[in-house]
C-alpha cells in the first residue's frame, strides 16, 4: 500500500519505518527541513534501538522516503496517517492545533479519494472534528479512521512489529477488509470497533496502566511501614491471571510523553461531560508525590541536604530512550538544587537533553557512573539502565564520601547488597544498613 505519514516523532517515524519494513511504500513528512535532511542521511532524531538500521534498509530498498513536501506525499498515497504531537494545554486538555493544521493541508492537497487515519492520541470526538475540517478544505471524497498506537519508547520497534493487538476504529464497514489486511502483516489480533470507542480505548488503556503503577507504589509505602517486601507482594499478586505481573514494579512513578499527558486529558474529557474521575485524579496525585520519596530518604539518611554532594544515576524517564519529558529526575534535581545540594549527574544517553532543560552551577556533568558516585555523600538511582544494574557495587564504599545508595527503581537484590558495606534504601522493601568500611588510604 502507498502510505504517507505526517509527523516524524516517535509514533510517526517508528510507524512509517515499520510499515515500510512490511513491504509498503511509505513517505514520511515533516515540515522541519533540517530534520528531513538528517533522516534522508539515515540519522534518526530520536534515540530508539534499531531504528537507524531499519531506516537504512528500507531507504536502500526504495520503500521509504522522507520529505517536507506534504502535498506531493498526500497525492502519491492511498492512506494518510496523522502522527503529529498533541501536547497538553495548561488545563490538561490535548492541544489539537497541530492536528488541525495537518488536516487543513491534507484536505487542500487531496487529488482523489483518501483514507485518513489518526494515530495521534486524541480526545473522543476528534475524528468527527477532522471530518468537518476536511469538508471545508476539499471537494474530494475521503474516509476518516482511528488507529491508535500502543508502542513503548525504548521498545517501540518490537511493539510495532509484534503488537499485542491492533485497534481499528471505523464507521465505514467497507474499509474493514482493506485495513485488516494491511495490519495482518503485524498480527492476527485485530480489533475493529467504532471510531469513538477506538479513541477511548487508547486513553482507557494508558489510564489503567498508570493506575497499576500508582497502586503498587501506594502498596510499597504501606510495605515500608509494616515491614513487608513490595517485590514479593507484587510477585504474589502478579501470579493471579486476573491481575498480571506487568506494571507492578514499585518505584518513583511514571513519566514520559504518554501516561502524564493522557491521564490529565482523560480527567479533562470526563470533566467536559460533567463527570469527576476521582480514581484517576488520585492516580495522578500519587504519582506526583511518589518521586519525592527519594528526597525523604535522603533527608532521613543525611539530615540537611545543603552542601551535600549527591550523585544521580539516570535522567531519562525510562531506560533505552533519551526522553526526559515528565521524567521524575527533573523534579528531584530541582528540589535538591533548591535545598542547596551539589549534584553529580550521569545518564548514558539523556545528558544533553537534560542539560538543555536544567543547567546550574551546582551541577557537575559526569562521563561515567563511577565518576558520578566518586566523592558523593549519597547516590540516587533514578533510571534502571542496564549499565547501572551491572555496576561494581563493591567499589562504591571506597569512592563515596558516605556509602548511601537510594535505589528508586528497586534494581538490586538483597544478595547483591550483602557484604558491600553500602547503606541501601529502596522502595517498599526493608532497608539494609551495614557497618561502614574505611576507605583505602592512598
Amino acid at each position: 500500500m502507498k502510505i504517507a505519514v505526517i509527523g516524524t516523532g516517535y509514533v510517526g517515524l517508528v510507524s512509517g519505518v515499520c510499515f515500510a519494513e512490511k513491504g509498503n511504500h511509505v513517505i514520511c513528512v515533516d515540515q522541519d527541513k533540517q530534520k528531513v535532511e538528517k533522516l534522508q542521511n539515515r540519522i534518526s532524531p530520536i534515540f530508539e534501538p534499531g531504528i537507524e538500521e531499519l531506516m537504512d534498509r528500507n531507504l536502500k530498498a526504495d520503500r521509504l522516503a522522507f520529505t517536507s513536501d506534504l502535498t506531493q506525499a498526500v497525492q502519491q498515497s492511498e492512506l494518510i496517517i496523522i502522527a503529529v504531537g498533541t501536547p497538553s494545554l495548561p488545563n490538561g486538555e490535548a492541544d489539537l492545533q497541530y492536528i488541525e493544521q495537518a488536516v487543513i493541508q491534507i484536505g487542500q492537497a487531496m487529488n482523489g479519494h483518501k483514507i485518513i487515519a489518526t494515530k495521534s492520541t486524541v480526545p473522543v470526538g476528534t475524528n468527527e472534528h477532522i471530518q468537518m475540517i476536511l469538508a471545508m478544505n476539499t471537494m474530494e471524497t475521503y474516509d476518516v479512521v482511528s488507529i491508535p498506537e500502543f508502542l513503548r519508547e525504548g521498545s517501540a520497534i518490537q511493539d510495532t512489529l509484534h503488537p499485542d493487538r491492533i485497534v481499528i476504529g471505523l464507521d465505514n464497514l467497507e474499509l474493514t477488509e482493506t485495513l485488516t489486511e494491511l495490519h495482518r502483516a503485524f498480527t492476527d489480533q485485530i480489533f475493529v470497533t467504532s471510531i469513538r470507542s477506538a479513541e477511548m480505548i487508547k486513553y482507557a488503556s494508558n489510564a489503567f496502566l498508570a493506575t497499576k503503577i500508582s497502586f503498587i507504589n501506594e502498596i510499597s509505602n504501606i510495605c515500608e511501614k509494616v515491614g513487608a517486601d513490595v517485590t514479593e507482594v507484587a510477585k504474589g499478586m502478579g501470579q493471579d491471571r486476573r491481575i498480571g505481573a506487568s506494571f507492578l514494579n514499585a518505584g518513583i512513578g511514571y513519566g514520559g510523553s504518554c501516561f502524564p499527558k493522557d491521564t490529565d486529558a482523560l480527567i479533562q474529557i470526563a470533566g467536559n461531560v460533567d463527570y469527576e474521575f476521582q480514581l484517576l485524579k488520585s492516580v495522578v496525585e500519587v504519582n506526583k508525590s511518589q518521586r519525592y520519596k527519594v528526597i525523604t530518604k535522603l533527608e532521613g539518611s543525611l539530615g540537611r541536604l545543603s552542601g551535600k554532594v549527591i550523585g544521580i544515576w539516570g535522567l531519562s524517564f525510562k531506560p533505552n530512550t533519551d526522553d526526559i519529558r515528565y521524567a521524575p529526575s527533573i523534579e528531584i534535581v530541582e528540589t535538591l538544587l533548591k535545598a542547596g545540594a551539589r549534584l553529580k549527574l550521569y545518564d548514558p544517553i539523556a545528558m544533553d537533553k537534560f542539560r538543555d532543560h536544567i543547567d546550574h552551577p551546582a551541577i557537575q556533568w559526569c562521563e561515567s557512573a563511577l565518576e558520578a558516585a566518586t566523592g558523593a555523600d549519597a547516590l540516587c538511582l533514578l533510571t534502571d539502565w542496564d549499565e547501572f544494574k551491572a555496576a561494581p557495587l563493591s567499589q562504591l564504599v571506597f569512592i563515596m564520601e558516605q556509602p548511601i545508595l537510594i535505589d528508586g527503581r528497586n534494581v538490586y537484590s538483597r544478595e547483591q547488597i550483602e557484604g558491600t558495606g553500602i547503606h541501601y534504601y529502596s522502595v517498599g522493601r526493608p532497608d539494609q544498613k551495614h557497618p561502614t568500611r574505611h576507605k583505602a588510604v592512598v
